[in-house]
């Protein structure tokens, strides 16, 4: 089975780089954005929004389960953000991040 697009994206994707899956019209995914707002502001982190009506596979795999949230590549939590524990998610992210950057400049792989 070949993986799907979304899936390569979110591998390559940066560690303070938050992904939602999400619908129109889900209350829960409105939710868990005002929720995530302040924390990616004070994290210098970015949001991308999936829209998983838009891509069979996406709606399939989390249909039921939305909001999906991510932290890097890393599954930070679904249905409910819980910020205290997000925060320590982006805490987290943000020191992989520094780590990965440091191994880079000294010319040492991943």
């Amino acid at each position: 089975m070949s993986r799907h697009p979304e899936d390569e994206r979110l591998a390559a994707s940066h560690a303070l780089e938050v992904t939602i899956y999400s619908r129109p019209g889900c209350h829960l995914c409105e939710e868990a954005i005002e929720v995530m707002k302040p924390l990616l502001k004070e994290f210098g982190a970015t949001l991308r929004e999936v829209n998983i009506d838009q891509d069979n596979e996406l709606g399939e795999r989390y249909c039921w389960d939305i909001p999906v949230i991510f932290v890097g590549k890393h599954k930070a939590a679904k249905h409910r953000v819980d910020p205290k524990q997000l925060r320590r998610q982006l805490e987290e992210a943000r020191v992989r991040g520094k780590t990965i950057a440091t191994r880079i400049l000294d010319g040492r792989p991943e």
